[in-house]
């Protein structure tokens, strides 16, 4: 239980064809990108708490 084999990996991937649509899906993976670029750039940017003088 909880291994996901390649029947539900399908069925997922239909789900969200259905729920968003072909030509949605593309700008949502660019929205995810640009937000995890933003968050790892803000990441290296912020300095730790114990790096504060």
């Amino acid at each position: 239980m909880g291994r996901l084999g390649p029947t539900e990996i399908i069925l997922i991937i239909a789900l969200i064809l259905l729920l968003f649509g072909g030509k949605k899906i593309p700008e949502l993976m660019r929205g995810l990108g640009k937000g995890m670029k933003e968050f790892k750039d803000a990441q290296k940017d912020d300095p730790s708490p114990s790096e504060k003088p």
